[in-house]
């Protein structure tokens, strides 16, 4: 819309298509073609094969996928919710103690997720908090790591939102809860959902913190990847990773059909 000359157009769309497709479309291609191969000695796969997907349904695959959406959307409903009421408690907090709010939630993601991992492996490994081992430390460990985006989004919408409503809801004697639940948190859904589908990607594909403290009863489906192709078996770990991405997406797309109902209500 802001490029008007058909030439320019043409130019954008050439530069962008020059972009992405060697950055984002051609990896996710190879990974796709790769999980129909048989075999890959040349520029284009050899062979084609389902025997990848028809495999998963005979081993641990599908639990694993399960684990991975099971995880991810317990950590996201905790995180969403632990980043939602820390930004509205941040908001009538003074600047400078806001500002030490937002660097406390963005710790986790400024230092690496296997540093994350390592602390929760020692920090659970005694009595009374004895977690190493069981599948909550894994949804401690993803939550811990999506709060802070999750905290981020809610408080770059508070910013944004027009104080005006609240405060005519309460000059009509209305009450702080009722002001929260029927007036503030309805015009921040469509950011709670953004949120939420942000926390459930990040969770989906978190590899490095779970590979610490994952138990053998709790294999969410990146680790089940990561250990398939170190075995060598690159094309059946292809197969896995489209698994993943698919889940990913879908869940996606309904977190975006849910905020598109959200924002023309």
């Amino acid at each position: 819309m802001l490029v008007h000359s058909r030439a320019a157009r043409w130019a954008v769309w050439t530069v962008f298509f020059a972009l992405f497709l060697p950055l984002f479309a051609l990896p996710l291609l190879v990974i796709v073609a790769a999980s129909f191969a048989t075999g890959w000695s040349g520029a284009l796969p050899s062979g084609a094969t389902l025997a990848h997907y028809r495999d998963m349904a005979h081993g641990g695959s599908l639990d694993a996928l399960v684990t991975s959406v099971s995880t991810a959307l317990a950590a996201s409903v905790i995180a969403l919710t632990a980043g939602t009421w820390a930004a509205l408690a941040a908001e009538r907090l003074p600047r400078r103690v806001r500002r030490i709010v937002d660097g406390l939630f963005l710790l986790p993601v400024a230092v690496p997720s296997v540093a994350v991992g390592l602390s929760l492996l020692v920090a659970f490994s005694q009595p009374p908090l004895l977690l190493n081992g069981t599948r909550q430390i894994v949804i401690i460990a993803h939550t811990v790591l999506v709060t802070a985006f999750a905290h981020q989004s809610v408080s770059a919408a508070l910013a944004r939102l027009d104080p005006a409503y609240e405060q005519s809801a309460a000059g009509l004697g209305a009450r702080p809860g009722y002001v929260l639940w029927r007036v503030k948190l309805p015009l921040l859904l469509p950011s709670l959902t953004a949120a939420a589908g942000l926390c459930f990607a990040l969770s989906m594909g978190e590899l490095s913190a779970t590979m610490m403290i994952y138990p053998p009863d709790w294999m969410p489906l990146p680790v089940q990847i990561f250990a398939t192709t170190d075995r060598g078996s690159l094309f059946a770990g292809a197969a896995l990773a489209v698994v993943l991405m698919a889940a990913t997406l879908l869940v996606l797309l309904a977190v975006s059909r849910i905020r598109t109902r959200a924002s023309y209500r």
